[in-house]
């Protein structure tokens, strides 16, 4: 089974110089933890609500005036949308991710993989299961 197979399409994108007020009203709308960054058609990052909290709230910056990249986490992973659905499996365990970006081979966006498409697309459970295990364990920095 392949990445496309099992991930989400259709997957919309912020850019970078957008608020974090409209990144926040965004999520809200399409009711999503997390968003892919995009300049000129290109994924620069992602910015999740957790992003928003820790490094602009809890800072106490303005959300109004704060962009999205200033708190987005740039040089993220990704998979290609051709990729076996394990090797993704083991992206995710190894970076501790609960959500991929996925990529055409011309590193045009397509989709998102996340642990709920695995858990309810994929069929396999251990697969999925072995993810969540992996993606739970404690950070250790530098691993």
């Amino acid at each position: 089974m392949q990445v496309r197979d099992v991930m989400t399409q259709n997957v919309e994108c912020i850019s970078p110089e957008a608020s974090l007020r409209d990144a926040a009203q965004r999520m809200e709308s399409l009711n999503v933890g997390a968003l892919p960054v995009c300049s000129n058609d290109r994924l620069v990052g992602v910015l999740t609500d957790r992003d928003i909290v820790v490094r602009s709230v809890a800072a106490g910056r303005d959300s109004r005036t704060d962009l999205v990249r200033d708190v987005m986490t740039p040089g993220i992973c990704y998979c290609f949308e051709d990729v076996d659905l394990k090797e993704a499996v083991q992206l995710m365990r190894e970076k501790q991710v609960r959500r991929l970006p996925v990529l055409n081979r011309d590193k045009r966006l397509v989709g998102i993989v996340a642990l709920g498409d695995l858990a309810v697309e994929c069929g396999d459970e251990q697969l999925a299961g072995h993810a969540l295990a992996g993606i739970s364990e404690s950070f250790v920095p530098g691993r």
